[in-house]
């Protein structure tokens, strides 16, 4: 590993970094109100998105920033990553293959390395000192329900029974100089934690970050196992304990070398209407009074001097964090679709199309008839894609699942409707769904398209019209000057 990537501790380490590999644009004079949010939106429709770093924002002094497009680019991921720094798409989804199973198998060797003070506790807050205000949290998008402090966060959570951490990357929108809604899915893992603090002791304790390694928001914001803690789980990435302190109220953890972090208490019976919000679907959800959402009642703000918020807004994609989480998911469902003992797979890919949830491309080799329609029943259902999955489309190994065009293609060519797609009601969805009705429980339906070549025709079905990789290579070697680009 490069030794610069050894030195990255916290968010100002990981700029410095960027800002040397010439991966950091500094954005001025900027608004709070749409501005940033704009700006952000129009950068990460880029061919190759740099980091924007707000600062001297309109009504905040100098030193109050907001950074966003943290990792919407292969070379910052795979930074974030510790993988590397030169990486391309490719060259990242080969250094990713096993990881994520071998993080999670590693975390229990990463304790939390707990200490009595970090840069997070130069200035701690309480009481009428306490104002979310006074950090230029961006309204984001045009119909926003008001300013979310909350996009790039860690929201902390403890199992009370066992004291496994958990965090959860839940959106927050601010309610009062002391208050801010924590919009928590149904189903989550820091919900169910909530909910059996409610049980056990009427509240439950929460900590959020919103400010820090962009590291710590990847955890956050995938599907690390149940009893495996984000923090562990980040240690195990960077290859060192992360340092934590206690907090002052509900002694939960909080990262040291985080530029802010709130500490409160969830009562059941603190609600606030949240949203709307422009989501990850590239719709926005909540508002309209249909949303109450439980309000953290903030005691404690602990702080740096000049702290940065880390913003991950979504909306329509490709937004802050679609990159990042379609290679994530697409690794993640890779490993645990090998994990099953299912033979022969190539290739996944979760595309930012569907927020690298809700469609898949899976692509094997096929091995006996009913392995494609295996393959998909599998992905679709697996816990690291089970959430808000819609459509999986399982190809053969010629086809490269990263190419939307390639794999519709293959839809196009060798799916027969009438046979080849298979649909399951009543799947795990959510309400951000722009189709979720409003009431009763979040149920989606999910697609399993067959796009292979009929198993029975694999020795008759038609060949690809395509020149062969070695001719290719021959003629890009011939004329380099024109088709070397290509």
């Amino acid at each position: 590993m490069p030794r610069r990537l050894d030195q990255i501790h916290d968010l100002r380490s990981w700029l410095d970094v960027v800002r040397e590999l010439g991966e950091l644009r500094d954005v001025t004079g900027a608004h709070w109100n749409l501005e940033i949010g704009a700006a952000s939106e129009v950068n990460y429709r880029l061919s190759n998105p740099a980091a924007l770093l707000f600062d001297d924002i309109e009504g905040y002094p100098t030193g109050m920033r907001v950074l966003t497009g943290s990792m919407s680019n292969a070379r910052r991921l795979g930074l974030t990553l510790r993988l590397g720094t030169d990486l391309d798409d490719h060259a990242l989804v080969q250094a990713l293959r096993g990881k994520p199973s071998e993080w999670v198998a590693q975390a229990p060797k990463y304790a939390v390395n707990e200490v009595s003070s970090g840069p997070v506790t130069q200035i701690v807050e309480s009481g009428d000192d306490i104002d979310l205000g006074a950090f230029p949290a961006p309204f984001w998008h045009e119909e926003d329900g008001g300013r979310y402090i909350g996009t790039g966060c860690a929201v902390f959570t403890t199992d009370p029974h066992t004291g496994t951490v958990n965090a959860g990357a839940y959106r927050m929108q601010i309610q009062g100089p002391r208050a801010a809604t924590i919009n928590i899915e149904a189903g989550k893992h820091g919900a169910l934690h909530v909910r059996e603090w409610f049980e056990k002791a009427g509240r439950a304790p929460i900590t959020a970050a919103l400010g820090g390694d962009p590291l710590l928001v990847i955890a956050a914001g995938t599907e690390v196992p149940a009893g495996v803690s984000e923090l562990e789980y980040v240690g195990a990435i960077q290859g060192r304990p992360v340092e934590v302190v206690r907090g002052e109220v509900t002694g939960l953890p909080m990262p040291a070398r985080a530029e802010i972090v709130v500490e409160g208490w969830l009562y059941p019976d603190r609600t606030s209407h949240e949203g709307p919000f422009g989501e990850w679907t590239g719709y926005y959800s909540g508002g309209g009074g249909r949303d109450q959402v439980l309000e953290l009642q903030i005691e404690r703000v602990y702080r740096r001097p000049d702290p940065i918020l880390l913003g991950t807004p979504p909306g329509k994609p490709p937004h802050d964090y679609s990159y990042m989480r379609s290679v994530m998911k697409s690794s993640m469902i890779l490993d645990a679709l090998l994990a099953t003992g299912l033979p022969q797979v190539r290739s996944v890919w979760a595309h930012e199309e569907g927020g690298g949830r809700q469609l898949l491309a899976v692509a094997i080799d096929q091995k006996y008839a009913g392995h494609a329609r295996q393959a998909g029943l599998l992905a679709a259902q697996i816990p690291a894609a089970a959430y808000m999955n819609k459509f999986v489309i399982v190809v053969d190994g010629d086809v490269d699942t990263r190419s939307l065009s390639e794999v519709m293609w293959a839809v196009c060519t060798r799916t027969e409707p009438s046979k080849d797609i298979e649909v399951l009601q009543q799947t795990w969805g959510s309400r951000v769904d722009p189709l979720y009705p409003g009431t009763g429980p979040a149920y989606n339906t999910r697609a399993v398209i067959d796009a292979c070549r009929p198993y029975e025709l694999l020795g008759t079905f038609p060949r690809v019209a395509e020149a062969t990789q070695d001719l290719r290579a021959k003629v890009v070697a011939k004329w380099p000057e024109i088709l070397g680009g290509r």
